[in-house]
């Protein structure tokens, strides 16, 4: 395509330049006081005599490009935050709980995952802990890649236990230090494990985002909140879409890391669907809930509460905060 060339009158005294190339469009700049004859003078497009300068905006980075949503919703793999995975078989049962492990010393911070959730929910926070210490994520029974004689019995009493076989099975009668760390529901089950007090090398509690008053009193509306949340996927990549939109995870990067493992592929129906059936699991939901607080506050080890917002904690949660002087954390 053939430039054009521009005429441009500037007062006289201004500093100006005597010729500028922008891409195709050469722009030629005179003085008041220059002789309007002068104008025969200017060279020609194509001649010998017009020579090309870079263009002002030849420096300018390209536009990145525009991922498309399959691109941007695209899921990550488990093995760029952890550095192992592996299955734990509890001796003299069929049950096999899956693992995920990063780090090679320092302290074991063991994390339990939230109802629907798995193990690697916790995988933005492993490429961090495990410059400091080892980490381990389980995927609880009834979630992730964890198989179980009974995924549906999500009573407290068995989460329990498959926390402290698990333990046993991969550090036998003498565990490292050990922090427990639980979101939700996890949060539950760490608390109740820590009140056993069965975990000699227990050395710290962390609850994230579950307080008793408020968890209780949600629970009401949990049945309606799982049917009413989108049940089948064409392909993963739509529901990590849909767990971003909907507000379930707001941060793109986990979402990518652990939305793949909270699903299951129904060949009946050529989709993917939500692998835990919690639905089904609402006689234990109380159960969870239920003395968290006085359990919590009167656990042995140092402890910490995480809430994403002030509006978690009951009016009982922040009296006993109170009375007992302790440290809270609120994000958000």
């Amino acid at each position: 395509m053939h430039g054009r060339n521009w005429i441009v009158n500037i007062p006289e005294g201004e500093p100006i330049p005597i010729f500028i190339n922008l891409g195709t469009a050469n722009i030629h700049i005179l003085n008041s006081s220059m002789d309007s004859s002068d104008l025969t003078s200017l060279p020609e497009e194509g001649s010998e005599e017009n020579q090309i300068f870079p263009s002002a905006f030849s420096s300018v980075p390209a536009r990145p490009r525009i991922r498309t949503s399959s691109q941007k919703y695209a899921p990550s793999d488990w093995s760029d935050y952890f550095d192992r995975e592996d299955d734990i078989q509890i001796p003299d049962s069929d049950d096999v709980f899956h693992v995920y492990m990063a780090g090679t010393e320092g302290p074991v911070i063991f994390c339990l995952h939230g109802g629907g959730y798995s193990g690697l929910s916790f995988a933005l926070a492993a490429s961090k802990i495990k410059e400091k210490a080892r980490i381990v994520a389980m995927d609880l029974r009834g979630h992730g890649k964890t198989s179980t004689q009974n995924d549906v019995d999500l009573s407290i009493e068995t989460l329990c236990s498959d926390v402290f076989s698990v333990l046993k099975t991969m550090y036998g009668d003498a565990p490292p230090a050990i922090v427990l760390v639980g979101h939700s529901m996890g949060g539950a089950v760490a608390v109740h494990v820590v009140a056993k007090k069965s975990l000699p090398s227990l050395a710290g509690l962390v609850v994230v985002d579950v307080v008793e008053g408020t968890a209780l009193a949600s629970l009401i509306h949990m049945q309606k909140i799982l049917s009413n949340r989108m049940q089948h996927f064409s392909t993963p990549e739509k529901a990590i879409e849909w767990s971003v939109k909907s507000g379930s995870l707001r941060n793109i990067d986990s979402a990518r890391v652990s939305i793949p493992s909270t699903l299951k592929y129904d060949d009946s129906k050529k989709c993917y669907t939500h692998r835990a059936r919690l639905e089904e699991t609402e006689q234990f939901w109380r159960g969870w809930y239920e003395g968290l607080s006085e359990k919590f506050l009167s656990s042995p080890v140092p402890k910490i509460l995480l809430l994403a917002g002030t509006d978690r904690l009951d009016r009982a949660s922040i009296y006993q905060w109170i009375r007992y002087s302790l440290s809270l954390f609120v994000f958000g």
